[in-house]
C-alpha cells in the first residue's frame, strides 16, 4: 500500500516534470498522511495540465459520507477497472499524485519484539519526482459541501521493495502522463498495462526516524538516512 509520502519540491521542479504552466498551491510537506490535502495534477478542461489541492481518500460521488474516504487510500491496480467505488473515477477521473518519495514501514526484530522500521523511497537522482497513478472524485453531501478527492493506486512490489513490503505505489514514467491522463482514452485493458510495477533502476530505500510514524507532526529530517 502507499499510506504516507513527501513532496518538497522546489515549485520549479514539480512545474517542469509536469508541464505546468498555471500556478498552484504548494506548501513543502514531508509527511502527507491520508485525509489530509494532496496535489494532484490533472488534464485541464480546455487544454494543457492543471495542478489542485485534494482531500486524499476517494469519496466515490454514490456515497452517503465522506468517512468512507479513510477507506479508500488506494485502489489496487489489479482489480481498479471494476470494483464499485473505483470504477467511475478509473474511466474519467485519472489523475497524478506529484512525489519526492513516499514511506513503507518493515517489521524488524529489536531487544526480542517486532517493531516497524519506516523506510524512505525515492528516485536515485534528487533532481527528478515520482508521479503516482491516481484517481479523483468529486462528491457533494446532502448539505451541499463539495469535497475533491483523490486515491494512489497501487501494484506489486519491485525488487527494491520486495524485502520492506509486497506492495508499492504504481509510479508512471514521464513518457506516459499524457497517455495516462488523457480523458478520451477509456480501453480498460489497455489503461492497465500502465500500472506495473516500476523497475528497481533509478530508485533507492533507506531507513529513517520513527519521528515519522505520527502522522501529526511534519519535519525535512523524516527524509533523512537514520
Amino acid at each position: 500500500m502507499c499510506g504516507r509520502y513527501a513532496l518538497y519540491g522546489p515549485t520549479s521542479r514539480i512545474r517542469e516534470q509536469f508541464d505546468l504552466d498555471e500556478e498552484f498551491d504548494f506548501v513543502p510537506r514531508y509527511n502527507i498522511a491520508p485525509t489530509t490535502k494532496a496535489l494532484v495534477v490533472r488534464s485541464g478542461s480546455q487544454s494543457g495540465r492543471v495542478a489542485g489541492l485534494y482531500r486524499w481518500g476517494l469519496i466515490p460521488m454514490w456515497a452517503k459520507d465522506a468517512t468512507i474516504g479513510t477507506k479508500l487510500i488506494n485502489a489496487r491496480g489489479e482489480t481498479v477497472a471494476e470494483k464499485p467505488a473505483f470504477r467511475t473515477a478509473f474511466r474519467r477521473g485519472r489523475c497524478i499524485v506529484p512525489a519526492n518519495g513516499f514511506y513503507e514501514w518493515k517489521s524488524v526484530q529489536e531487544g526480542g519484539r517486532t517493531v516497524k522500521q519506516p523506510y524512505y523511497i525515492r528516485p536515485q537522482d534528487e533532481d527528478e519526482l515520482f508521479g503516482f497513478a491516481g484517481l479523483t472524485e468529486r462528491w457533494v453531501s446532502p448539505d451541499g459541501e463539495e469535497i475533491h478527492s483523490c486515491c494512489i493506486i497501487t501494484t506489486d512490489a519491485n525488487t527494491l521493495m520486495m524485502p520492506i513490503h509486497n506492495r508499492m505505489p504504481v509510479i508512471l514514467a514521464p513518457s506516459q502522463y499524457d497517455e495516462w491522463l488523457d480523458p478520451a482514452r477509456t480501453d480498460s485493458d489497455h489503461l492497465r498495462e500502465l500500472l506495473r510495477p516500476a523497475e528497481s533502476e533509478g530508485m533507492i530505500a533507506y531507513p529513517v526516524s520513527r519521528a515519522v510514524n505520527s502522522s501529526r507532526t511534519d519535519s525535512p529530517t523524516y527524509v533523512e538516512r537514520a
